[in-house]
């Protein structure tokens, strides 16, 4: 005898966030991984500014990224955490051998951008489901990624 067993609507509403927080988190990932590209790569009269900021900003990201997953373990699911469903689910894409400044200082600036899409993507889905929790994580790194993408935007003039 096959028993279907229906889903609650807190395990519905968890796998809808938990599959737009791996996106999410897929993406800083790339982000992460940019960035220490453009600390270790970067060349230039920018070179000691920049390769410091670029140290900055990617454990900033690490941090990020920590809160993403354990948000989603929390969600009682896995978070994504190879290689390859990183690459499969981004949306960004990898910033390979970039060394001139500006160009590494655009880059992250664009990849900000799509992070702060992804990140109002799930704050209106987790406002919707009323997930305070995930609310306040969301916010929290929107506030940090809108400060980002004025300071890069204030680099680049």
């Amino acid at each position: 005898m096959n028993t279907v067993v229906a889903k609650s609507r807190t395990e519905v509403r968890n796998e809808k966030l938990v599959q737009e927080l791996n996106q999410l988190l897929a993406d800083y990932q790339l982000y992460y991984h940019n960035l220490r590209g453009f600390h270790w790569n970067v060349k230039g009269h920018l070179f000691f500014q920049l390769h410091d900021k670029f140290e900055d900003l990617y454990r900033e990201a690490s941090e990020a990224v920590d809160v993403i997953a354990e948000r989603i373990r929390a969600l009682g699911a896995t978070p994504l955490h190879t290689i390859e469903e990183y690459f499969q689910q981004a949306q960004l894409s990898s910033a390979k051998n970039i060394s001139k400044g500006e160009e590494a200082v655009s880059i992250a600036m664009k990849n900000s951008q799509v992070l702060l899409y992804d990140l109002k993507e799930v704050l209106h889905l987790a406002e919707s489901f009323q997930d305070e929790a995930t609310i306040t994580v969301i916010s929290e790194l929107i506030t940090e990624t809108e400060k980002r993408i004025w300071m890069l935007k204030a680099f680049l003039g």
